[in-house]
């Protein structure tokens, strides 16, 4: 795409037009006279003495668009804004640093938060007033942009002391709630107290935990699945089991196209808020691939095969990586694209079609779907599930497949196309489990590419990695978040290929993180790096909230890491980031429960399982299948090949320089705590080993 490099005064688009972000370019058309987040701007408000109107969202936010349409799109409300301020937008997936310190301005100030987030701020940068959505007239109680302008106008006009004092009030609390506080004493309990709080607010009724708006959290039943097995909790099963199973049901899930919705409005899981997100789908992969994995229900695994085939089919693109999101809104109207009235099913798929549909998925004449500002039902449908007995599935398979057809002529909502490195990283490693736990090639195929394509197209010229690229432009030094998801990839990847590659990556990445991101002194690492801009706070997050934070994914990555390797090192980093956010995980652990999992893993015995062989030997399968059989949350694999590629594993993991094959067979060695059992070339007895091993028995041998 080529951009545009004329300003207001000479164009109607206005300075966003020269960037890449889909979110910027949806506004490079407003009479507001936008400016990016950069140097020009903050000159202009010194030099102009303006305040400077922060304004924060995403491609596929939906009171995003509400807040254009009403406001910056209204030439009245543009002039005011343009004569009062230096009006600056950010993409918050673009530039996740700026989000997070506003965002926290936001909450400390107003008690909530959401986007568009809305700041006012000095030149400095020092806020002064924070807020979300604003309507262009007041009402209910919100003021409106009209009425809000010219009253920061005045006050900046006539008592800039009060502002002044405000933001130095602002900024301090700012400093001291973002305080790197000193580290405290992990708590080994926190994955018993968060496991706890999840089943004291679970929904016996229709899964999940509390109540509307319900979020999908797959982290906490990751975390819930992994305690089932090693702390032998068979309630916390079912609420995965349970979960999984209304949310696949529900019109949170898109029942024609497949993938998961970001949220749902009500209980029921029924009502969604429409937008699709990759990192949503990435998180109910790895979620319900580990429930399948763990044995239970064996639905899950539809959920997997339906929503990689989503992402495969509308979210990759050319090269391999992976696109960040899907609006809610098309034609103006937020979820048209996905709902049907009976007149459409009738249309589409005649008469006794038509009637079984809307019997499976529960189509009324009335319509379930509500027009969201007047609140009266349109007629339209949200398509749901509440049963699965008797259904004729291959019938339904060819309604959903009609059906699916003649959506695609409908007008779509907006993708945006922007790769990051973080969300490819996250779904990198659920295609790699996926095609692991399932034997699927084609999965591990594309969690390959989408590595590659980030390895290969978002680099700076010195190597360093990037976490934005669209249409062959790729920038922002990369995140915390970026380097601790794409080593989780990698990760995934070597236990589903064993190819020392991914090992090495996964080694070397982690390598950078320590470099850039670590508290040497306080343990745990910061979301910005040394080379990050710097902000008016450096943070450090543990909060597992939409996605986990980057600090509970490195957790589990280093003792991952610690137990393939031996570097014990990486385990006591591990141990430092439970020490440092001692304090945060005390009072609600189950905000936690990533980091929780990482707790769980630290505290389970280590068990490492060594194959010395040819790879895709018939030996060397033999022995892998017995550890594949199994569900073992806490164990890692390692295969030790002949030759130099067996040199690169024992480089890396030294405590293998004398695992070899027995015999001219292969060997597997049983090792706990890199003590290891005599090796053996029989299955038989490799399963014994394992089982041993899951039950605790069997000591080790020096």
């Amino acid at each position: 795409m080529s951009h545009s490099s004329e300003t207001p005064e000479t164009s109607k688009t206005n300075r966003l037009a020269a960037e890449s972000s889909p979110y910027l370019l949806q506004h490079a058309g407003n009479p507001v006279d936008w400016y990016p987040w950069g140097d020009e701007a903050f000159e202009k408000a010194r030099r102009e003495d303006k305040p400077i109107f922060l304004s924060i969202g995403y491609a596929t936010c939906h009171w995003c668009h509400v807040m254009e349409h009403e406001s910056f799109e209204d030439p009245d409300v543009a002039a005011l804004m343009n004569d009062t301020f230096v009006n600056i937008k950010v993409d918050r997936e673009e530039r996740p640093d700026i989000d997070q310190v506003y965002m926290t301005v936001c909450q400390m100030l107003t008690g909530s938060g959401g986007w568009p987030l809305t700041i006012l701020m000095t030149p400095a940068k020092e806020p002064f007033f924070a807020g979300t959505y604003f309507p262009r007239e007041s009402r209910f109680g919100r003021i409106g942009m009209t009425e809000l302008v010219p009253k920061v106008q005045a006050l900046w006009s006539d008592e800039r002391s009060k502002v002044a004092g405000s933001a130095d009030q602002i900024t301090a609390r700012l400093e001291a709630v973002s305080q790197i506080r000193t580290p405290g004493a992990a708590d080994p309990k926190l994955p018993d107290r968060a496991v706890r709080e999840l089943t004291n607010r679970f929904d016996d009724h229709h899964g999940g935990f509390g109540s509307a708006p319900k979020f999908p959290s797959p982290h906490n039943l990751l975390l819930l699945t992994r305690y089932a097995e090693t702390e032998g909790a068979s309630r916390s099963a079912v609420m995965v089991d349970e979960t999984l199973r209304q949310m696949h049901r529900g019109g949170v899930y898109d029942q024609v196209g497949y993938g998961f919705h970001r949220y749902s409005t009500d209980a029921r899981w029924l009502v969604p808020h429409f937008e699709k997100m990759l990192y949503d789908q990435a998180m109910m992969v790895l979620a319900a691939t580990e429930a399948s994995a763990a044995g239970s229900d064996a639905r899950h695994r539809r959920i997997v095969d339906e929503v990689l085939t989503y992402v495969g089919r509308d979210m990759t693109a050319p090269g391999g990586g992976f696109y960040s999101a899907e609006d809610a809104d098309s034609e103006g109207e937020e979820g048209t694209f996905y709902v049907w009235t009976q007149e459409q099913l009738a249309e589409v798929l005649g008469e006794d079609d038509a009637a079984f549909a809307a019997g499976v998925w529960n189509v009324v004449d009335g319509g379930n779907f509500a027009e969201e500002s007047t609140g009266e039902r349109t007629g339209a449908n949200i398509l749901h599930r509440t049963g699965d007995e008797g259904v004729d599935t291959e019938r339904l398979a060819a309604v959903r497949s009609t059906l699916f057809a003649a959506r695609e002529r409908r007008v779509h909502p907006l993708k945006d196309d922007k790769v990051l490195a973080d969300w490819n990283g996250l779904m990198a490693a659920a295609f790699a489990r996926a095609g692991r736990v399932f034997g699927t090639p084609a999965w591990i195929a594309a969690a390959e590419a989408s590595l590659s394509f980030v390895l290969r197209e978002m680099r700076d010229g010195d190597g360093r990695l990037l976490h934005r690229w669209r249409e062959g432009d790729a920038s922002v030094p990369a995140f915390l978040d970026d380097h601790a998801f794409l080593t989780w990839a990698a990760l995934e990847l070597y236990d589903a290929t064993f190819d020392p590659a991914h090992l090495e990556l996964a080694d070397e990445l982690q390598a950078a993180t320590d470099r850039l991101f670590r508290d040497a002194d306080n343990g745990g690492y910061f979301f910005t790096a040394d080379d990050n801009e710097t902000l008016l706070v450096r943070q450090k997050e543990i909060y597992d909230g939409a996605i986990p934070s980057g600090n509970s994914v490195a957790a589990r990555n280093l003792l991952r890491l610690a137990r393939l390797t031996g570097r014990e090192e990486l385990a006591s980093r591990a141990d430092e980031i439970f020490a440092a956010f001692a304090a945060d995980t005390d009072q609600a652990a189950s905000g936690h429960s990533h980091l929780a999992d990482a707790v769980l893993l630290a505290r389970s015995p280590s068990v490492e399982i060594v194959i010395a062989g040819e790879p895709g030997a018939g030996d060397t399968e033999a022995l892998l299948d017995e550890v594949r059989k199994r569900y073992l949350p806490a164990a890692v694999t390692l295969v030790v090949p002949p030759g130099s590629e067996g040199d690169r594993v024992r480089r890396l993991a030294p405590f293998t320089e004398d695992h070899a094959p027995v015999d001219g067979r292969a060997a597997a060695y049983l090792c706990r705590n890199h003590a290891c059992e005599l090796p053996t070339t029989d299955p038989t007895e490799l399963a014994r080993l394992l089982d041993d091993a899951i039950k605790g028995s069997g000591g080790c041998n020096d």
